[in-house]
């Protein structure tokens, strides 16, 4: 008699065994390099992970050799092994010699593991992947915030809980008790499979969630039988639809990084009556189905973390990115910076940063009564240091070199200078980050500018400066050192500029609140007899208005960054000169931490300290 499936809110178990002829362990498989199947292969038969990913062997028999075991083997192309030492030896010898990927897969599905693969053996392999290509997956970080009491007055039973910004507490996380309370939170219409693994390099754990949309956690849940298309009839499962999850737990952090979800199919899609209303409504479900997972572990996750008289939610911290390297330098544990000194004021951050010759462990701070060395003098002090006698030969002979070369041209000198200059900025507002090869890169910024955008109307001083600069720089054009003096005139003159429309618009809102100071005393000292003169007063502030938001257009503008390494290549357009390094603002510099954003009066919106 087959065995009886019920519907059960219970999770998956590691044990469940998955068919070979699935498609989806073929594609699951075959992510993964020749090199790492084989690891893989030798993991599974560890003792540590013998228990959920048991391989075929061959049944002892009485006799060292019998007839019925020849006969039943006689025809295998890949025959099963007799021990589990035997087979261990087989896969290592396996890592010495030349094959191909599709030799040690075939083995795998049709031979050593042709009974089944678990969802323990599935889950390692998924991770594996993940190692091999850490890029994969694109992660958001969410900040773990403690919520205030609610109170228990009956007028304020309807209350929404507040964050509490002052708190620093901390969740306690114990993985079982996580995954029980998580999935108290799954519906009883899904099934989940749960695996933690510790990052190899990285401090951090890992959470994989393999989710089926069945109620059956048994091998049942893993198959739907079949759907007629016509005449024909294909088979369908479960993996089709399936999605897989990871949530990244840093140590003692609060802070949480969760992947997109992603969906884990090992055939082509289903083109029958379902797509073809997709594709006329234009619906997409796929993406309706991610939005929904990633809503349920929003709220799951916080839930299943909070305890009684301590309750927690997420926070978005706009920063998502492929690299978990990035998002540990920004919203990292307690060894890390957290994002509260990124950009040019990482310096201060770093504890093992040199001090002056060479002092480590020393933290630079701007409270300093001691200024620091220049970083062009740390760095020949450490050259001579190093080196000692041979570093100051080699310099010797760099300069008897450099008396031989025929002098410079003045304009090569002046070029020479405001390279070394560029490079000097860039370093000021950068220091030590955005380096093109740190391994900390980040592959999209989306900014939004809603600042106001600057009137045309030019003080007459400026103007006539400016008509003045003009001639006298049309008439000394074959001069280089006219060039730069015109060069510095019109940068100061920029920064006049700026600094006269800084204080027209501090006065314009300085005299917007007196006008309303003054509107709000006129409203107070109105009564019932003079409301003709109250409708007219707010008439004419309603025209002023409406005349100051015509005055004040701000216009919206996107701007998104594209690389693998966004702002190490804003780095590299401030050393070329591209960028202006000095009139850069701040967020460009990723100093802020974040990948969305909106700027509005030069500062991205709900950040502190941007610069402008």
């Amino acid at each position: 008699m087959a065995p009886i499936s019920i519907p059960t809110t219970a999770r998956l178990p590691s044990s469940l065994r998955v068919d070979p002829s699935n498609p989806a362990v073929f594609k699951i498989l075959n992510r993964l390099s020749r090199a790492s199947l084989l690891t893989l292969a030798l993991d599974w038969l560890d003792e540590r992970n013998l228990a959920l990913a048991a391989p075929y062997l061959r049944q002892p028999s009485s006799s060292e050799y019998s007839d019925d075991e020849e006969d039943e083997y006689a025809d295998d192309f890949h025959p099963p092994a007799r021990s589990l030492e035997a087979l261990q030896e087989l896969y290592t010898s396996l890592q010495l010699r030349k094959g191909s990927k599709r030799e040690v897969i075939d083995r795998i599905i049709e031979g050593d593991w042709r009974h089944g693969l678990t969802l323990y053996q599935l889950a390692m392999a998924d991770i594996q992947y993940l190692y091999d290509h850490p890029t994969s997956q694109k992660w958001a970080a969410y900040r773990i915030m403690p919520l205030k009491p609610l109170s228990t007055n009956e007028e304020e039973e309807n209350q929404q809980p507040e964050v509490d910004k002052e708190s620093l507490v901390i969740p306690r996380f114990h993985p079982s008790t996580f995954l029980k309370n998580l999935q108290a939170q799954v519906p009883p219409d899904v099934k989940a499979h749960y695996n933690f693994d510790r990052h190899r390099t990285l401090p951090l754990s890992i959470l994989r969630i393999f989710i089926l949309d069945s109620p059956y956690n048994t091998s049942l849940g893993l198959q739907s039988g079949s759907s007629k298309t016509g005449r024909k009839a294909a088979a369908t499962t479960t993996f089709d639809t399936s999605r897989t999850v990871y949530i990244a737990f840093p140590d003692a952090s609060p802070y949480i990084y969760i992947s997109k979800p992603q969906l884990l199919s090992g055939s082509a899609p289903a083109t029958g009556p379902s797509s073809a209303a997709t594709n006329t409504t234009g619906i997409n479900t796929t993406a309706g189905e991610a939005k929904s997972l990633q809503h349920l572990l929003l709220v799951g996750i916080p839930t299943a973390l909070s305890r009684p008289r301590q309750r927690f939610c997420l926070k978005p911290t706009s920063l998502a990115t492929r690299n978990l390297n990035e998002l540990l330098d920004r919203r990292g544990g307690a060894n890390t910076r957290q994002g509260a000194a990124g950009g040019g004021w990482s310096i201060y951050a770093d504890e093992m940063r040199d001090k002056g010759k060479g002092k480590r462990g020393n933290r630079e701070t701007p409270l300093d009564t001691v200024l620091p060395s220049p970083p062009l003098s740390e760095e020949e002090e450490g050259d001579k240091e190093e080196h000692g006698a041979a570093g100051r030969k080699e310099i010797g002979a760099e300069m008897k070199n450099k008396r031989l070369e025929p002098p410079l041209s003045p304009g090569a000198k002046r070029e020479e200078r405001e390279k070394k200059r560029r490079k000097l900025v860039a370093k000021a507002r950068f220091a030590e980050t955005a380096l093109v090869g740190d391994g900390k890169g980040v592959e999209r910024v989306d900014i939004i500018l809603e600042d106001e955008f600057p009137s045309s109307s030019i003080h007459p001083s400026s103007s006539t400066t400016t008509s003045s600069s003009s001639t006298s720089s049309s008439s000394s054009s074959s001069s280089s050192s006219s060039r730069d003096r015109e060069r510095d005139r019109n940068r100061e003159r920029d920064r006049d500029r700026d600094r006269d429309r800084e204080r027209d618009r501090d006065r314009e809102r300085g005299r917007d609140r007196e006008k309303e100071k003054e509107r709000d005393k006129e409203k107070n000292k109105d009564t019932p007899g003079d409301r003709r003169s109250g409708s007219s007063s707010s008439s004419g502030a309603a025209a002023e208005a409406a005349g100051k938001q015509r005055e004040e257009w701000r216009p919206n503008v996107k701007l998104t960054f594209h690389g693998p390494h966004v702002f190490a290549g804003i780095r590299q357009l401030v050393e070329a000169g591209i960028v202006d390094g000095e009139r850069m603002p701040g967020w460009l510099t990723g100093e802020e931490g974040v990948t969305v954003g909106k700027v509005r009066e030069g500062r991205i919106r709900g950040n502190k300290g941007s610069g402008h």
